[in-house]
């Protein structure tokens, strides 16, 4: 028998998350700033519309959220008609959004004041994955509510684990945030290399990827990359907001990341060149304008 759930902003991922909670046989009570996005998701899956963040969450086991950042998820949790005044005892709210650590021990702090639970489980894999319910989803939180939430992420997830404490989800996705950002400079500079030499992309791919070189990225994004093509995917806006909060966390706690830091400029010159919603494999074009 399903849970009932409710489902905080329907964004790239959140839509699509907040579609397989319904094919799993969960009570869905959604909630989106714009309505008409949620009279979609309505149209699409069984499930209701809340006009309010506090409304979706009256009487649900389950609140989920994944909005855009710090200040969102505030809005949403603790804000005027937030999902936090309508939390009963021991639900538990699992928030998807990528934000700071600080963030997320904060509202974990005013949830268990509060007599409910907060677990922190900000996700990777980008649309397709949230599209084909294929999420890695990192968790911090207390072990518990974590063990409660986990069969109703699994809904949308290849993995769910529960990292440490409150935070530790969070400081997750800033180690995979930091990956990704020189993996994609550096296929950007080996892609490109290739161009210039006369090699057909393609078929250095389909040989190098069988390799050490090979990664997610080289395999998702070499042949949109090769064509000048960015009008899709994880957007360079939201990366640089991420590697942001990435940077801020590495002052506090000294650890050097020059060459995230190098790279979070490269995205800056990528804005300039107009591509704040291009895909993040989009440095190649930077390359390309030196």
């Amino acid at each position: 028998m399903g849970e009932r759930v409710a489902f905080i902003g329907l964004g790239v991922m959140g839509y699509h998350m907040a579609g397989h909670l319904a094919s799993g046989g969960h009570d869905v009570t959604v909630y989106n700033r714009s309505r008409a996005r949620a009279e979609q998701w309505v149209g699409e899956h069984q499930g209701k519309i809340a006009d309010t963040p506090s409304a979706a969450a009256d009487g649900a086991t389950f609140v989920f959220a994944c909005v855009g950042n710090d200040d969102d998820i505030r809005s949403v949790t603790v804000g005027a008609s937030g999902a936090f005044e309508k939390m009963g005892a021991n639900t538990v709210f699992v928030d998807h959004t990528t934000a700071s650590a600080k963030v997320a021990r904060e509202l974990h702090a005013k949830a268990v004041e509060a007599g409910f639970h907060f677990v922190d489980a900000p996700v990777s894999g980008g649309e397709a994955g949230a599209v084909n319910g294929q999420l890695s989803v990192m968790c911090g939180g207390d072990e518990g509510p974590y063990s409660r939430a986990e069969p109703i992420i699994d809904c949308f997830a290849k993995i769910c684990r529960r990292l440490g404490d409150s935070g530790a989800g969070q400081l997750t996705k800033m180690v995979n945030q930091i990956c990704i950002a020189g993996l994609v400079q550096g296929l950007s500079e080996g892609l490109l290399f290739a161009e210039k030499s006369g090699l057909d992309i393609v078929d250095v791919v389909e040989v190098i990827s069988q390799g050490a070189a090979g990664s997610w990225q080289m395999a998702n994004r070499h042949q949109t990359m090769a064509k000048d093509e960015f009008e899709f995917g994880f957007a360079v806006q939201w990366m640089r907001k991420d590697l942001g909060i990435c940077m801020d966390e590495a002052k506090q706690i000294d650890a050097p990341l020059p060459v995230t830091e190098i790279v979070d400029g490269y995205y800056a010159d990528v804005q300039e060149l107009g591509g704040n919603r291009w895909d993040t494999s989009s440095l190649i074009a930077r390359l390309r304008n030196l």
